[in-house]
């Protein structure tokens, strides 16, 4: 009976309802904050200046998009990430305003766009901000009268863009890499922190943000290699500077587990780790200082040794080594974890078939159509002023990669209260001309920083700064507040029956498939590490597991903030993903010991324990409820693979409700 109770014994509403309330402990970007308070109030203040204050209004609106699309620390994805979803809100405001006043065609149109938004959503992350972006601007160009002749709103939209695009470039020109250097630095400094925590019950935390620090460096700089080749010094430097952190991120399980046996590691090494990352972050390649280690007895201690030499010889050197080198024959070397990416014909083939030819990509466009055709007959029928509110609620909520759709639908609603009452009072108090610009100074600052905190802050703050530059479009004032309340909670209602409730995948989630592909390539893996030493493709192999454990632990993370009995079941399986990451872990550390002088596994218990892993990855399959199962992995129990067997068995002892 204390389930729903706080800890005075009053009622209290449930964890997964209130997770996404609680701001995310996020620094305040304070260049992103100058920047959105300029590109939005700048366009405004032009168009006073020029006795055009809705066209003015519309530059600010493209900027708004390119605000909140801006998330990328590498100058040439900032290009990208601002520059493409434009193009896409350009053909969609035109759609829109093409078919504004025609009823029933402007549904159908609306919906079909819907459709397309939602599968191209599917491809990656600039296309997912593209079709969001297409299909919000086609409902403010349905729902909005725009400027004649039609081509003009394209254009002021597309305009705004540009202002943000060129006050993120400004500092090009003095900054061309600092970005991905940065990255690289924060994840060396990561790795130091992981190594400091080694041994404590922090251990598997650190590793967790040195995995999703690792990913947005390698995401970074395979940006930047897809646009220069892998040509440049710098760039090639920076890939070696990377690549050779992945001994070390090797070694750190060895470590860990020497440190719950004889103690904690020496403070040294995440001293030198992060000497390193101050040499990667200002580009020193002065003569390699001496590293002061203590002597190395234990395998696990010559492994950290040796990664930690061969990172400070690399990150101290002025050109990458040849092993970092592609061949002559365009092949990465063995050492090149990274690799060279596709060509961009072979990169858009694949995500025409990925959005054409597959089942999750056609679900959701057509939930999404679902919702937004629903919205937009709805807004037909009956006749709401300035009805687009509704329609773009719905694609907010129905984003696929801002979490639950349930969720969601909760925290617009909150967010819009909180929105609607900043934006009351300015409507009410303020009063319409120069005195916007000030106050879209002080609106348009705080989505960075609201953004960094939570989707209910983001949303509290664009609403504000959506209804002023609506009310400089038809000057409704106070009378856009109520209307743009009843259109949320429609819009969100629309959005939990038509997108949530109706889709039973939706209130039975998949995380068991997921999982269980998971622990299934962790068997593969447990075979893998202990084949043949010269196997140049495990090492990616490996990163390519942590990588998807990542998503995993992600979707769970998603799914606890999703109503029963879905976030129950997440809530049951948890500790089965925390228990997969584990036997990684301990794979990896007995690898690392193999390969610096502990005596080698029997074969036989190799495959004892990777049968386990498949036996327990097709239980998985097969059940939505978790039992414990006896197992008996003999072996011997000093060996490399006692921490493995242990773990193993630990996750094969696991045992949930049943749930139905």
């Amino acid at each position: 009976m204390a389930r729903g109770r706080g800890g005075n014994g009053r009622l209290a509403p449930p964890a997964w309802l209130t997770a996404g309330l609680r701001p995310a402990p996020a620094p305040v970007p304070w260049a992103a904050v100058v920047r959105a308070s300029l590109a939005l109030s700048l366009p405004l203040a032009a168009g006073l200046a020029l006795d055009r204050p809705a066209e003015g209004a519309l530059v600010s609106m493209g900027a708004l998009s390119g605000v909140i699309g801006d998330t990328a620390d590498a100058y040439r994805m900032r290009i990208f990430n601002i520059a493409v979803p434009q193009l896409f809100g350009a053909l969609g405001v035109t759609l829109g305003t093409l078919v504004f006043g025609h009823g029933w065609l402007a549904v159908a149109t609306l919906t079909l766009v819907a459709l397309v938004s939602g599968m191209i959503s599917s491809i990656g992350a600039v296309a997912s901000a593209s079709g969001l972006l297409l299909l919000l601007n086609a409902v403010v160009g349905a729902g909005l009268p725009m400027p004649d002749p039609w081509w003009k709103a394209p254009v002021l939209l597309g305009l705004g863009g540009l202002v943000v695009l060129a006050l993120t470039l400004l500092g090009w020109p003095l900054r061309r890499v600092a970005p991905e250097r940065a990255a690289v630095a924060a994840t060396y400094r990561t790795v130091a922190e992981l190594y400091e925590a080694a041994g404590s019950d922090t251990y598997q935390e650190k590793r967790h943000a040195v995995t999703a620090s690792l990913n947005q460096s390698y995401d970074l700089l395979l940006a930047r290699r897809a646009r220069q080749h892998g040509r440049t010094s710098t760039s090639a430097r920076l890939v070696a500077q990377l690549n050779v952190l992945v001994p070390l991120l090797e070694a750190a399980p060895a470590a860990d587990l020497r440190a719950r046996r004889h103690g904690p590691p020496p403070p040294a090494v995440a001293a030198a780790v992060r000497d390193l990352a101050d040499a990667v972050e200002t580009g020193r390649t002065e003569e390699r200082p001496a590293l002061d280690l203590p002597p190395s007895a234990l395998p696990s201690e010559k492994a950290v040794e040796h990664a930690l030499r061969h990172a400070a010889t690399v990150v101290h050197e002025a050109e990458p080594g040849p092993s970092t080198r592609s061949s002559a024959g365009g092949r990465p070397h063995a050492d090149d974890y990274l690799g060279r990416p596709a060509p961009l014909s072979v990169r858009a083939r694949r995500a025409a078939r990925t959005m054409l030819l597959s089942a999750p990509s056609w679900r959701y466009g057509l939930r999404l159509a679902l919702c937004i055709g629903l919205a937009q007959a709805l807004v037909s029928l009956i006749p709401v002023p300035r009805s687009y509110w509704v329609a773009l609620t719905v694609t907010f909520v129905m984003k696929p990669d801002f979490g639950s759709v349930f969720s969601r639908a909760v925290l617009r609603a909150v967010g819009t209260c909180l929105g609607l009452v900043s934006a009351a009072l300015v409507l009410a108090e303020v009063p319409r001309g120069w005195w916007d610009v000030p106050v879209m100074m002080v609106l348009a600052a705080l989505i960075p920083a609201f953004s960094a905190k939570g989707y209910a802050f983001q949303t509290a703050a664009i609403t504000p700064v959506i209804l002023l530059l609506s009310d400089a479009l038809n000057r409704q004032g106070f009378d856009l507040v109520l209307p743009r309340l009843y259109d949320s909670l429609i819009g969100c209602a629309i959005a939990l029956v038509a997108g949530y409730l109706l889709w039973p995948e939706s209130w039975h989630s998949r995380i068991g498939d997921r999982l269980a592909d998971a622990v299934a390539d962790t068997a593969a893996y447990v075979d893998r590490a202990f084949g043949d030493p010269a196997d140049a493709g495990r090492l990616r192999a490996r990163r390519k597991l942590y990588r998807d454990l990542s998503a995993v632990r992600s979707e769970f993370q998603r799914a606890l903030t999703e109503p029963p009995p879905t976030g129950t079941r997440a809530a049951a399986w948890w500790p089965l993903a925390i228990a997969v990451e584990r036997i990684v872990d301990a794979t990896t550390a007995a690898r690392i010991r193999v390969a610096h002088g502990a005596p080698p596994p029997d074969p036989a218990e190799v495959t004892a324990v990777a049968r386990e892993l498949r036996e327990l990855a097709e239980g998985l399959r097969g059940t939505d409820t978790l039992f414990a199962v006896r197992t008996e992995l003999s072996g011997d129990d000093e060996g490399v693979l006692a921490p493995v067997r242990q773990e193993v068995r630990a996750a094969r002892s696991i045992a949930g409700p049943e749930l139905r």
